[in-house]
């Protein structure tokens, strides 16, 4: 972990090597101001001698200058460097995120990722810039007071001693306790981060059921729980203060005493009792402060470890050392494919998957919910692996090309419809960066979407907003086949991506796309049968299996599954997922 974090200090290792250099300095000059100042009661004011006095109180200021600058040259590289290091812990969790596969991303929460992102960074930021300075200032600091103290007289430096194991015993009680809250803080941000996102993603969904007190009592309890922890943490630490304080004031008494009577014996100055009050209260926050960084390191090794999960991830899928990059047309070879999400888990969601598919076909795939229909469209951009037998495309292994070329001559459009805020040319152009108005215009006739895109009072460079929430789902869903089609395919992939449009406009878009793209496969997931039933062949799949592959007419006199289907859409007027209305049977297969 320690070196997986390191990596990222990069271009700050500078600014960071120096930083201690100049809190040193600044702790070596603080340490002879009380040193000065006894020369200037011992010599200058006690022996009435004015320019001790004068000599001696001008090296205090300059020393009390040069401290100040190194103070201010310290707080600068420090704050350059922790800030520096939080910019490349994100950018490189960020940059590692985007190289991940759907089984790489499917082990962190988006909310995990975000608190990794905000809160562990900052905590990481804050500890790195402590380390910096008051990691190195504190135990410098303990040291020179307690070599200074021993300098002037070993004698009471002893009281020194016996505050210090006391403070220390204290304080380490202290720790210990807070350590294993702290511990408990951090899963709770991610409890309270995805009950935020969940609620307003899904903020729509909440106002139609009237669920909003609902939310509001669960974000409720998360903040609670949160608020009730951090309380307990910050409770308990509190008592750092008055235990300081105590022992300070203690340590004060105890000298004011003991030197008091050295002073009318002759054997300590009035000076060097003043500089020993001055050190002992610089060794005392300087144990205080160890304390407190002990704390700030244990909470952020937490988030240490949560960040350098996502950097140590290593994607599941990469392009092969000598990867292929030239895709010879769209065919589609499945041999006897299994695949499972968790590999080894004896679960497989597609079973001895096998059929094979001619460049330019247009195939229909349908089947019940959870019947593997994503699944098995998934595996041929290469979303996912295979666990078992192979996926071709255009002859060759997918697992043999570029992922990059793979998946930019196999278009998805992926059942979940995501455009993200920007113009509507802006959504178009993750299709081809350097796409035209008019290649736009082409692909969006295409798609069936310039006709609703014209009637906006900016056209094309009408401003979507995040998600895509100010355009209904089915203008939604056709701006992502238009994205998809700007890329100029060999295959291309329609997960259920016209749910939300009508049947007119549904047969329009298949129409054209058999009229401006005939050289394109298509494979297209539908829950209706009447986007599908023209395609030249259709795939039934049932629990991960496939029932039948065939043409629309052929599976109504051969296949049981697609009758039923066909029967409840066409007389039972429901969807196959429930029963139909005259039998009862089960059709989620």
């Amino acid at each position: 972990m320690i070196r997986t974090l390191g990596r990222q200090i990069k271009q700050y290792k500078g600014v960071s090597a120096i930083t201690p250099v100049f809190t040193a300095m600044e702790v070596l000059m603080e340490i002879l101001l009380p040193y000065i100042t006894a020369k200037i009661i011992d010599k200058g004011i006690e022996a009435g001698d004015m320019q001790q006095v004068l000599k001696y109180g001008a090296l205090m200021l300059v020393v009390a200058f040069l401290s100040l600058l190194f103070g201010v040259l310290a707080g600068r590289t420090a704050a350059v460097a922790s800030a520096g290091f939080a910019y490349n812990l994100r950018d490189g969790m960020y940059a590692n995120i985007q190289t991940f596969s759907f089984s790489n991303i499917d082990k962190f929460s988006t909310a995990g990722l975000v608190t990794r992102m905000t809160t562990d960074v900052t905590n990481l930021q804050n500890a790195y810039q402590m380390l910096m300075r008051i990691a190195v200032r504190a135990p410098l600091m303990l040291i020179c007071s307690m070599s200074m103290c021993f300098m002037i007289s070993g004698r009471l430096s002893l009281i020194f001693l016996v505050a210090m194991v006391f403070l220390g015993l204290v304080l380490a009680l202290i720790i210990r306790t807070t350590i294993r809250i702290f511990d408990q803080v951090f899963r709770k941000y991610d409890d309270l981060n995805a009950s935020v996102q969940e609620n307003v993603s899904a903020i729509r969904v909440v106002k139609a059921f009237v669920r909003e007190k609902f939310e509001n009592e669960k974000f409720h309890n998360a903040a609670q729980n949160l608020y009730r922890l951090s309380v307990k943490a910050e409770s308990i630490l509190a008592f750092n203060n008055p235990v300081m304080m105590l022992t300070v004031y203690g340590c004060i008494i105890a000298l004011s005493w003991f030197g008091a009577k050295m002073i009318v014996g002759g054997t300590l100055t009035t000076g060097n009792l003043t500089s020993l009050f001055s050190y002992v209260m610089s060794a005392m926050i300087s144990l205080m402060m160890l304390s407190m960084i002990f704390v700030m390191l244990t909470m952020s090794m937490a988030s240490g470890r949560r960040i350098a999960e996502v950097l140590e991830e290593k994607a599941d899928l990469v392009s092969p050392s000598q990867a292929d990059h030239n895709i010879a047309d769209g065919s589609i070879d499945f041999e006897h494919v299994n695949f499972a999400y968790r590999q080894g888990s004896g679960e497989d969601t597609l079973h001895d998957i096998d059929f094979h598919i001619h460049s330019g076909e247009t195939i229909g795939i349908i089947g019940g919910t959870g019947c593997g229909k994503s699944s098995l469209v998934n595996l041929i951009s290469r979303l996912y692996d295979v666990t078992g037998g192979a996926v071709k495309v255009g002859g060759k292994d997918v697992r043999s090309y570029d992922l990059e070329e793979l998946r930019n001559q196999v278009a998805v459009v992926l059942q979940k419809n995501v455009l993200f805020s920007g113009t509507i040319l802006d959504n178009l152009r993750w299709g081809k960066e350097d796409a035209t108005l008019e290649e736009c215009q082409g692909v969006c006739r295409q798609a069936c979407a310039d006709e609703f895109i014209q009637r906006f009072p900016d056209g094309y460079n009408t401003w979507i907003e995040q998600g895509g929430n100010n355009v209904s789902g089915g203008q939604k869903q056709r701006l992502c086949i238009a994205r998809a089609l700007l890329k100029k395919p060999k295959v291309l992939i329609l997960d259920d991506s016209t749910s939300a449009v009508d049947t007119a406009t549904d047969a329009k878009i298949r129409q054209s796309f058999a009229q401006h793209i005939p050289g394109v496969t298509k494979l297209i997931i539908a829950q209706r049968i009447s986007s599908v039933q023209h395609a030249d062949r259709i795939l039934v799949l049932d629990n991960g299996r496939i029932s039948g592959f065939d043409t629309h007419e052929a599976l109504l006199k051969t296949n049981p599954i697609y009758q039923e289907i066909y029967e409840v859409q066409t007389t039972g007027g429901g969807d196959f997922d429930e029963p139909s209305a005259d039998d009862g049977k089960d059709g989620d297969r």
